[in-house]
This record gives C-alpha cells, structure tokens and sequence, in this order.
C-alpha cells in the first residue's frame, strides 16, 4: 500500500568480492546498495516502478571492511508530483569491537512512472512529522533548487557547443 512506508533499512555483511586491492568495498558497490536501498524505499512510498533521477553529494567518508556488518538507510526527506528524495546512510560496524562508523551518505531523487517504460505517475504528498525532519526537507529543496541550476547551466552550455 502506498504511501505508507518512508524508510528501508538492508543490513548484510562486507563479503571478499565486494572489496578492491586494498581490501576496502569497492565505491561502485556502496553505490550500488545506495541505489538498491534507495529503489525498495521510492517503490514502497510510491506502489509504482521507480527510477533513479540523480544522486547527489555522495561522500566516502570511511572504509568498508570485509566482515564489517553493512547497514544502508534510505528515508524519503521530500516529495515532488512524481519525484522522491531520499537521504541514504551507509554504515559499517566493526563486529569484534562493536564500533560503528558513518561510510558513505548522499541524496537521491527516484521518479515513479505507471509501468517500467511510461510516464511519471504521482507520488503520495509526505510530510515531515518533527523539526529534524523539517530541517532536513528544506535542505533537500536548497539541493533541487541548485540541481535546477546546474541542468540550466548544462542546457546553455551544450547549445554553445552544439
């Protein structure tokens, strides 16, 4: 049921084919539970196939190690018509120590469409229910507003280069 369901949670372990040479996860693989997580949360709210639009501000902030318990957060900070935005954690826990640490946080945007290669299709309206939420709503506009600016800058760029 739509509209019901705001925040996904995966949990799993950092396995040796997720890692590089120097024995950390991959960039591409946190992106890519990033992505997982962040689709099983628009799909959630919305009740509709969803694709992802952008990612924004992703950063690494500390390694993944193999063995580390993984936890990715996606929860909707704000929606549009079509579009839902998505603040995504990714946290490692070190288990033999019992130390967690931030690893990778971003914002996403998903877009619901009415069947895999359709239109977009409305998302229920979400509101924040407390102050952290409403801060963190407000910076997810302050983000659309200059991801607004940056296709404008993009869309006059190309034309000079065209």
């Amino acid at each position: 049921m739509s509209g019901q369901q705001s925040e996904v949670t995966f949990r799993f372990l950092a396995q040796p084919t997720d890692v590089n040479f120097g024995g950390k996860v991959h960039g591409g693989m946190a992106m890519k539970w990033i992505d997982q997580t962040g689709y099983a949360c628009a799909v959630a709210w919305s009740g509709a196939y969803c694709v992802t639009a952008s990612v924004s501000g992703i950063q690494f902030v500390a390694p993944i190690l193999i063995g580390d318990l993984v936890t990715v957060r996606a929860r909707l900070i704000h929606t549009g018509t079509s579009s839902m935005h998505m603040a995504v954690d990714v946290l490692a826990r070190d288990l033999r120590k019992g130390e967690q640490r931030l690893a990778t946080s971003c914002v996403m945007v998903f877009v619901a469409l009415d069947s895999p290669d359709g239109k977009p299709t409305p998302v229920p309206h979400w509101e924040p229910r407390d102050d952290n939420e409403r801060r963190v709503q407000e910076q997810a506009k302050r983000l659309l507003e200059m991801s607004k600016g940056m296709e404008h800058l993009v869309d006059t760029r190309g034309a000079e280069l065209g």
